[in-house]
């Protein structure tokens, strides 16, 4: 398609963000355009997605597309240390919500979701990135690259999706230090799994490794399935050799990722990313705004990330349309404010993950089967309800709770 010199919104990036941002603003009649520096499909990880994402798929109108793709359903998480087993269904939880969602690889998923934004009449031009952007009173002027040559496209307004490609906190000065402490996860996609049978299937296994790791297992309906390792690196350091080795040892020296995946081979060969806890100092400015993984990215243990993205580009796409519209629409209230919450109640739930307040909770002799719905509604990404006492006092109640749980 030719480039336009003028659009309402420039998009930046095609994957779950951005592809519902683009159907949701065209959706309300604007004009706008996705730019995406790869070619889809192409890897990326983050594959368990959360039942949340349900509701945001359909509300964009792209989950009918989704479901068409027959990947992997997801009906909840097994956390398992040693011979202790905590089983989370998504059928038994507090917030009313979907029981399921879906194990996907990206690579399918986000090309699902771009394919069908587009063929809604939101374009996506591939192969172009942002070079610069500058901001007068009343629109942005955005550079934009492609095959070694530049363009201008002038847009009201500028939707930051770019994911980990984080194009505006590094082009505005933006970034800002995770909380979190730098680690590593080292991951692969393999045949060979041997699998629970039924429903059991499609939940992700997190594996606790007793050197201070964690393994997480996602099985995919193509029959192949995610492992990967996250730990501080330091962890790594015990375990050399190639990346291949280095996965396989870690994997074999746990009991239950080893009797899962004793058979194991790899359909790539194991991919490393560290330092991927990543944060800015504002969510908004004039004319743009930061969406998904290009605002704050936790941590995977709770495969928050496609929800976060969903969520935030729903609730922009929303605020947006009012501001264009000429109708009042409160950044700060409506969308920071709002993201801040969400994330914040996972913050809590990462921070207590690696304190070692859930494992006590999780693998407690006694848990209070009341609590666990709750939790299991936070693990299922409801983490905007406000009847939920664990999302609302996540920081405060998790610690109190794994006291009374390891007495």
């Amino acid at each position: 398609m030719k480039m336009p010199s003028k659009v309402d919104v420039l998009i930046i990036g095609a994957g779950p963000a951005g592809s519902t941002a683009a159907a949701l603003l065209h959706q309300e009649g604007f004009q706008t355009l996705v730019v995406e520096k790869q070619t889809f499909p192409r890897f990326v990880i983050g594959e368990s997605l959360l039942p949340h994402s349900m509701d945001l798929l359909q509300e964009a109108g792209l989950l009918d597309a989704v479901k068409k793709q027959n990947f992997m359903r997801k009906f909840g998480a097994v956390f398992l240390r040693g011979r202790e087993q905590c089983d989370f269904d998504f059928a038994d939880q507090f917030t009313a919500g979907w029981d399921h969602t879906y194990q996907v690889p990206r690579a399918d998923f986000d090309k699902t979701l771009a394919d069908e934004a587009a063929a809604r009449g939101a374009p996506i031009l591939y192969e172009h990135g942002v070079a610069a952007v500058e901001f007068d009173s009343d629109r942005a002027r955005i550079t934009i690259e492609h095959s070694g040559q530049t363009s201008e496209v002038c847009a009201r307004f500028v939707l930051d999706c770019s994911g980990y490609g984080r194009v505006l906190p590094r082009l505005l000065g933006l970034e800002r230090p995770s909380r979190f402490p730098a680690r590593e996860a080292l991951f692969a996609h393999i045949s060979g799994d041997e699998r629970p049978a039924g429903r059991q299937e499609g939940k992700i296994w997190v594996c606790l490794h007793s050197g201070g790791a964690w393994i997480w297992v996602i099985p995919f309906s193509n029959g192949n399935t995610s492992v990967g390792v996250v730990a501080e690196p330091e962890f790594f350091q015990r375990y050399p050799g190639a990346p291949e080795e280095q996965l396989r040892t870690v994997l074999m020296s746990e009991p239950n990722a080893a009797a899962r995946l004793a058979r194991m081979q790899y359909v790539f060969a194991p991919k490393r990313i560290t330092g991927f806890a990543c944060s800015v100092t504002q969510f908004y400015g004039p004319h743009f705004a930061l969406v998904g993984n290009a605002t704050e990215f936790l941590d995977p243990v709770f495969s928050s990330g496609v929800t976060l993205a969903l969520a935030s580009a729903n609730r922009a796409a929303r605020v947006l349309t009012r501001q264009l519209r000429g109708e009042p629409a409160d950044w700060e209230a409506e969308y920071a404010q709002y993201m801040q919450q969400g994330i914040e109640a996972f913050r809590a739930y990462v921070a207590a993950w690696y304190e070692g307040h859930l494992p006590r909770i999780f693998f407690a002799a006694q848990r209070n089967p009341a609590v666990m719905k709750q939790i299991c509604s936070v693990l299922a990404g409801y983490v905007w309800d406000q009847a939920n006492p664990y999302v609302t006092q996540a920081a405060r109640a998790l610690p109190l709770l794994a006291q009374v749980a390891g007495r």
